[in-house]
């Protein structure tokens, strides 16, 4: 099949939703479909084939981000040319619309990915957050109903959007790309930020944003460091709460062991899970939580907020740990397993096996089913109508 996949972030920017459209047309590339992105420009992107994008400004909230303009001379043209089986539009905003416009206008099957909890994030509007949470749940639950079908990362999800939409909603995970984590240089992030081998070291990664809640971690890691030492805390990522949080690092007394890395290449990404030992995730606003199944894939036992997609992406008391929102209670579950090496060894293994469940080729594999699926009966409908 020819899929369309329209997004308003792709990198060089970095999120799990731009994670999910790089491992998913990947994987439907190598099961020998063609995917076609049409995304935002960045000052330093690289030109990439199959990739269209458009003309782009920076975001006034978070400049790194930028908003794509979307309107193109050149795209009704392409899209004919390609002939495009499906659209899959992974926001309802910008250039979601503007796929959405482009599959009703040539009479295409329309795929929404309901990756992101939109009302949780309207902390990032400068005015008036009360009646934009209002108005982006009112705009995403119309867009949900023009679509054809909604696919949601995890079943809780498939639940919340479900009551509120007409449209089917199918559960199709983000797959884990399970090979990355098999060829890993386990050293490097003890070699690179001079840590030795008898210190432990909790890892977090993601984009640095107030609804990640790295607040609530630095605040644990203020408890567990004086109750089991040696201890380092990596903080992996970038986002316009960095500053912040180096601010409230230095204010806590933690900035000896407390380590910011700012952005890494994928491959050191990698490394760093691997060369860990704990993740701690403490976001209450995800959809499934990709860093935890990657984590998994580098046999690092998690131990996180139990909400949203985390409470899916983690097995209680078999590859990790599920608290409330309770620093106590999270405490005592990280140095539960900084302090019991036995139990930290076996979730790790259990974390390696339940990540095989998710593999990205399967999930794909699964999504190229639903595309399949969606084409029919879109296909039926229209002769049905003649």
């Amino acid at each position: 099949m020819k899929i369309g996949m329209f997004t308003d972030s792709y990198r060089p920017y970095t999120s799990g939703v731009v994670r999910s459209i790089e491992t998913t047309s990947a994987k439907l590339t190598e099961l020998g479909h063609e995917v076609y992105i049409f995304a935002p420009s960045y000052p330093n992107y690289k030109k990439e084939a199959r990739v269209f994008r458009f003309i782009s400004i920076p975001s006034p909230t978070y400049p790194e981000f930028t908003i794509a303009l979307p309107f193109s001379l050149y795209l009704r043209p392409t899209i004919k040319k390609i002939g495009l089986d499906v659209i899959h539009v992974h926001s309802p905003f910008s250039l979601g619309l503007l796929g959405a416009r482009y599959a009703r206008r040539y009479g295409l099957p329309l795929v929404f990915t309901y990756h992101t909890m939109y009302d949780q994030y309207v902390h990032y509007l400068p005015f008036a957050q009360g009646i934009s949470r209002r108005v982006v749940l009112s705009l995403s639950r119309n867009f949900c109903n023009r679509c054809d079908l909604v696919i949601a990362p995890t079943e809780i999800v498939k639940e919340i959007v479900g009551k509120n939409i007409q449209t089917r909603v199918e559960v199709v995970p983000t797959g884990i790309e399970i090979e990355e984590f098999q060829q890993v240089n386990r050293h490097w992030l003890r070699e690179t930020y001079g840590i030795n081998k008898e210190t432990k070291i909790l890892l977090h990664l993601g984009r640095l944003g107030k609804e990640k809640n790295v607040s609530f971690l630095l605040q644990a890691y203020l408890r567990v460091r004086e109750a089991a030492s040696p201890t380092k805390l990596v903080i992996v990522g970038d986002g316009p709460e960095r500053s912040q949080l180096e601010q409230e690092t230095r204010q806590l007394g933690l900035a000896e062991d407390v380590i910011f890395t700012g952005p890494l290449s994928r491959q050191h990404v990698v490394n760093s899970y691997a060369g860990a030992d704990l993740f701690i995730f403490a976001s209450t606003t995800e959809t499934q939580g990709i860093v935890l199944g990657e984590a998994k894939a580098a046999g690092l036992p998690c131990v996180a907020v139990k909400a949203l997609g985390a409470s899916e992406m983690v097995k209680d008391g078999v590859d990790g740990f599920l608290t409330p929102l309770s620093l106590e209670i999270f405490v005592d579950r990280v140095l539960q397993l900084l302090q019991d090496d036995k139990l930290r060894t076996a979730m790790s293994a259990n974390a390696l096996q339940e990540a095989k469940h998710i593999s990205a080729l399967n999930m794909a594999g699964r999504l190229a089913d639903v595309y399949e699926t969606i084409f029919r009966e879109k296909k039926q409908r229209r002769f049905s109508a003649v």
